[in-house]
């Protein structure tokens, strides 16, 4: 289908455009920018008069609970979720049941998700069978069958001697490791974050050196195998210090941050609020400043929205007997620029967090709009007002943080390989 979009202002942090420009689409790819090509014949005009178009967002973190825990959500909720948000394309991590430790789950979880013809999915292969932590899967195989990164999700990895040799083993095929930093022993049983309102709740707590014991070995394995490294869910002060050094040395590591994150602290807990148990644990106001400062300096690569459905039952419980999660996905774009207002960040600063950046993490040719690029677009009004309800989430979990906000940013349209893979009714 060729299409037209028309009259829109352009934002294409990669290619750093920021204008009013037309955007036209044939075979699945981005034909031409300005100026319509010899002999082009529109199937549809998309009227972008008062909208902003920008390349499909890609998010880092997006769990789909599929295989094994369908009954949080099933695949075809969340990708309709993505694309409701704008997301076209989405690293999912491989804690699924069974984890993504073979390549039959993992092409078939792929299989399920080009069936669907939604967003793109590229799973995050399980680093250890079961995610157990003891020994390394065929990282070889399961590349071939899709995986594009290797992490252990939230299980923790206390064997250095196996992250040794898995860092060594993904150095040796040019494979990246995904891991979030946390000390499983000094964690065990927190739920919060080790601060004024963890004491006055009388929650168990996870004090910040949990995050920053775990990052240097981490990051002194990295330096010792020459493994790329992307540290997932940054949430301290003192962890995105240890991120900037080591891009300062040299290493090759990145890293994300929840936009959760971005924006919550301990404090947003409230009393009890277990829409705010969330892994890693909100932190202090002094680490969301922190968060925020590496952003703009280029330590933290990429916001992701650590999409985490959870269903209802687990979600009606005290805070530490809660499980941890929210869904996020269809608000990484409103929160991406509510971020923008707040800081007084560029757009074109700000959707690269959430575009190109990620898209380079995850090695694909996706999140820009230059001719003969995948034809992914997220069309979104800027203007638009809308509250956060359950009601209004395509998700099957309902449960977020962030439920009765105010949100400014609407999702109109997004174009999969050039296709209407989501156009609202509002």
């Amino acid at each position: 289908m060729n299409i037209h979009i028309k009259n829109g202002r352009l934002i294409d942090p990669k290619n750093g455009i920021d204008a009013q420009r037309d955007v036209f689409v044939a075979e699945k790819r981005i034909a031409a920018i300005g100026t319509a090509p010899d002999g082009f014949v529109a199937d549809r005009v998309i009227d972008a008069v008062g909208l902003m178009v920008i390349p499909g967002l890609v998010d880092t973190a997006a769990r789909l609970r599929e295989p094994g825990y369908e009954y949080k959500a099933t695949l075809e909720s969340e990708m309709e979720a993505a694309v409701a948000g704008g997301v076209t394309s989405l690293a999912c991590p491989p804690d699924t049941d069974p984890p993504l430790d073979e390549p039959g789950l993992v092409e078939m979880l792929k299989h399920r998700a080009r069936s669907l013809k939604l967003c793109r999915v590229f799973p995050v292969g399980a680093l250890t069978y079961g995610l157990k932590g003891e020994e390394l899967t065929e990282m070889a195989e399961l590349s071939d069958a899709g995986c594009k990164a290797f992490g252990q999700a939230d299980a923790p990895l206390t064997d250095t001697r196996v992250l040794l040799r898995a860092m060594q083993y993904a150095a040796t095929f040019g494979y990246s490791v995904w891991l979030r930093p946390q000390d499983s022993f000094i964690a065990m049983n927190g739920v919060a974050h080790d601060g004024e309102v963890a004491t006055r709740l009388g929650l168990p707590s996870i004090p910040a050196v949990a995050e920053t014991i775990a990052l240097s070995t981490m990051l002194h394995l990295a330096r010792e195998t020459g493994a790329r490294l992307h540290v997932c869910l940054l949430s301290s002060a003192a962890g995105a210090e240890l991120v900037r050094a080591a891009k300062r040395e040299g290493l090759a590591v990145t890293c994300d941050v929840s936009i959760n994150h971005v924006h919550l602290s301990e404090m947003d807990i409230g009393y009890f609020d277990s829409n705010c148990h969330l892994v890693p644990p909100l932190r202090g106001l002094r680490d969301r400043a922190a968060l925020r400062a590496a952003l703009l300096d280029g330590t933290i690569d990429a916001i992701c929205s650590n999409h985490s459905p959870v269903d209802e039952d687990a979600k009606q419980l005290p805070f530490a007997e809660a499980e941890a999660g929210a869904t996020g996905v269809e608000l990484l774009l409103p929160l991406a620029l509510k971020w923008a207002e707040q800081d007084d960040v560029p757009l074109l600063e700000a959707f690269k967090h959430i575009t190109a950046n990620p898209a380079q993490l995850l090695g694909q040719k996706v999140g820009y709009l230059s001719v003969g690029a995948h034809a992914d677009v997220c069309i979104f009004d800027p203007e638009a007002t809308w509250i956060i309800e359950a009601a209004a989430l395509k998700s099957q979990g309902k449960n977020s943080p962030f439920l009765g906000y105010e949100a400014r940013g609407r999702v109109r349209y997004t174009l999969v390989e050039g296709q209407v893979a989501y156009q609202s009714n509002s």
